[in-house]
């Protein structure tokens, strides 16, 4: 009895975070690592310090997990930036709770201002690795109508779900490495390719989501059953999209700290 017990807790305690974190702490976490492996010397000592010695892959969920708790409720609107597929960022009106893009800039104007404390940089770096994990998740630059797909009612492998719980965890889920493994099996690119990937700004790359999330929309109806052509048509992207947030993580990282 005592047994059954404490493992109803456990069960209880544990698996809920599944349902409710963002990429799944396994996207995040990828996303973290692959950003670590590309510091500059410089940047990952600064880090470190900080961090009082956390990786980033640790801490890459704590924005998730501070959403239980009820301090934190004015960055719940940080983790995505939403505007209609017929207008443009630029011309939608701004959410006066913030977005995702401003959540971006903040972060690094704290972690810039040589004013800051360290526990104020700290808090602000854990949630800069996260949302850069947000914005390479297309459905967070979606449209306001449907909550970025969460009520975009889809089929997993035979089982009600939505479109968003399919991009935050299903696909990873079903692709089924651990964060490691995903960082561990990254693309092997060129300097050249890596380049490229790191250029341009946190604007182009919210609108790269955005492109993506348009094509996503384009080639998923509502209530379609979604598996074994979907997982293949998209999990190379999904792999894509967190070695791309983790290579551009990492470039904003050494920017700040270099």
């Amino acid at each position: 009895m005592r047994f059954l017990i404490l493992f109803t807790i456990f069960t209880f305690l544990v698996s809920p975070l599944r349902a409710v974190d963002i990429w799944g702490p396994t996207g995040h976490r990828a996303v973290g690592e692959i950003a670590e492996i590309n510091l500059s010397k410089k940047a990952k000592r600064a880090i470190e310090k900080l961090l009082d010695g956390q990786s980033l892959a640790l801490v890459s969920t704590y924005a998730d997990e501070i959403r239980s708790d009820g301090r934190y409720d004015q960055y719940a609107p940080w983790h995505y930036v939403n505007f209609p597929f017929d207008s443009t960022f630029e011309a939608h009106p701004r959410s006066e709770q913030g977005d995702l893009y401003g959540a971006i800039h903040k972060c690094i104007s704290v972690l810039e201002d040589d004013s800051s404390s360290k526990d104020d940089k700290a808090f602000f770096l854990k949630l800069l690795v996260h949302f850069i994990g947000d914005l390479h998740q297309p459905l967070h630059v979606g449209i306001a109508d449907d909550r970025g797909g969460n009520r975009f009612q889809v089929q997993w492998y035979d089982e009600g779900t939505n479109l968003h719980t399919v991009w935050d965890t299903k696909i990873l889920e079903t692709y089924g490495m651990s964060y490691l493994e995903l960082s561990l099996n990254r693309k092997d690119l060129t300097a050249a390719e890596k380049e490229a990937i790191q250029s341009g700004t946190v604007k182009d790359w919210m609108y790269e989501s955005r492109g993506l999330c348009l094509q996503i929309y384009e080639n998923t109806e509502v209530g379609e059953n979604l598996k074994y052509r979907y997982m293949y048509d998209y999990a190379d992207l999904v792999r894509s999209q967190l070695q791309k947030g983790g290579l551009r993580l990492a470039k904003i990282l050494n920017e700040v700290f270099d």
